[in-house]
């Protein structure tokens, strides 16, 4: 555990990473006053080239060594890495230092997300609710498991796969054929070379999310993430479709709940194995009839549930992440907005499936007039860049997060929608019903 170390009056930062996340996280840095210089990994992204300066040396992580190099030629004070791929790359490992902080777990903690199998082992210890699951890294077995069986299940890629590596069956059919896409065909790489599966679980699903510096542990209010295409929750899973915070399905008994027999045991069940958590621990749940379950871990902060969080945020952003990061949360002040924000991500025609890049964006500027005194709209640029005339333009599945801060949930959402419908791109689309699964039982 490191010695906490005050956090620097003017702090050199290195953001790793090029999505919507980061471009979040950016936009939040660039308002501390105690940023002197932000560095980007990723300037393709229009809306991170705007805010921080690209990085002149590659961040490819098999050449680790030049990484740490770098850093130290440019005296970098915190490093924040957004993505899993270099947390579970060991990243935060190689460019710590006496000198450098970084924002993120080791590579052995990042294994909470990496591997689903590990997790789920993990949790099986401490005595963490979650589904029933087994693992297998036998195709064959697996069939025979499912094909005994009548009940719902949910297969899963126990590797990385971006967010749409489970495949919720209804029917035995259904789960041989999630089995041949994980296992045979491979559609998700070697994120199956082991498979889960999981008992299916009923209830409304939620998303907590809390800092923690190795001892300490800060909770963030819930948000609620939309992870299937479709209006009312149809069509196959995504990265997210859009995201609110704080969701009022979580009372402070229930978060209080979660803090005490989720995220506190995972915390110390990492420690009797020697495994120091720092950085962000997400927990995905499902608020079941018997309770909240733990349905999946990330190491970072969810994308699109960071849209809204760093929107809201009115604390310093640098003092947050040089906190948990160097062991210091106890004395951190880390203060919110009372209102809602609520993320829509605008998509390219096609996804999560195939879909085309180069379709020309208008209307952000449009869109992010819409604040005033009491409301306010950020356009986060997930999956965009520029072509050679300069012209904006789609490069991604997901390409924006219109994010809108108002008064209440309803408001918000609103204020969102009507963001995304001033702006243009070919073949765009996105859920107008963020949010409905409060709204409609209220």
């Amino acid at each position: 555990m490191p010695r906490p170390r005050p956090c620097p009056k003017t702090a050199r930062v290195l953001l790793i990473g090029g999505g919507g996340r980061e471009h979040a996280i950016a936009w939040a840095i660039r308002k501390s006053p105690r940023l002197e210089k932000l560095w980007i990994t990723n300037p393709e992204n229009a809306g991170l080239a705007a805010l921080g300066v690209p990085c002149p040396v590659a961040m490819d992580m098999k050449d680790t060594f030049h990484m740490r190099r770098w850093c130290e030629k440019e005296n970098i004070d915190l490093v924040v890495i957004g993505p899993e791929q270099p947390l579970a790359a060991g990243v935060s490992d190689v460019l710590e230092s006496k000198t450098c902080a970084v924002f993120g777990p080791s590579k052995q903690a990042a294994q909470l997300e990496a591997d689903k199998a590990f997790a789920k082992q993990v949790m099986r210890h401490a005595a963490i609710p979650t589904a029933e699951a087994r693992i297998y890294r036998d195709s064959e077995a697996a069939i025979l498991f499912v094909t005994t069986r009548e009940e719902p299940c949910v297969i899963k890629a126990s590797g990385l796969a971006a967010g749409k590596g489970a495949i919720v069956c209804d029917t035995t059919e259904q789960a041989l054929e999630a089995i041949h896409r994980v296992a045979v065909a491979r559609e998700f790489g070697n994120a199956g070379d082991t498979l889960i599966v999981e008992e299916k679980l009923s209830g409304q699903e939620v998303s907590v999310l809390a800092l923690v510096d190795g001892r300490n542990i800060w909770m963030f209010e819930p948000c609620q993430d939309h992870k299937q295409v479709g209006e009312g929750d149809t069509g196959p899973n995504t990265g997210g479709m859009g995201a609110y915070c704080p969701a009022p399905i979580l009372d402070n008994k229930t978060m209080a709940l979660v803090e005490r027999e989720i995220v506190v045991p995972t915390v110390d069940a990492l420690r009797r194995d020697g495994i120091e958590y720092r950085g962000v621990l997400y927990v995905g749940l499902m608020l079941t009839p018997a309770g909240p379950k733990v349905l999946e871990f990330n190491c970072r902060f969810g994308d699109p549930e960071c849209q809204p969080l760093m929107t809201r945020l009115t604390s310093d952003p640098i003092e947050m992440l040089w906190a948990t990061a160097t062991g210091g949360l106890e004395r951190a002040d880390i203060t919110f907005d009372s209102r809602t924000a609520c993320c829509v991500v605008m998509c390219s025609a096609g996804y999560p499936g195939t879909y085309e890049k180069g379709k020309i964006i208008t209307g952000i500027e449009d869109a992010e007039a819409l604040s005033t005194d009491e409301q306010h709209v950020v356009v986060f640029h997930a999956g965009t860049t520029r072509n050679s005339n300069g012209d904006l333009v789609t490069n991604g599945g997901r390409v924006l997060g219109v994010t809108a801060l108002a008064q209440d949930l309803h408001a918000a959402r609103d204020l969102a929608n009507l963001a995304c419908s001033r702006i243009h791109f070919e073949g765009a689309f996105y859920r107008h019903d963020i949010g409905d699964r409060v709204l409609v039982r209220t």
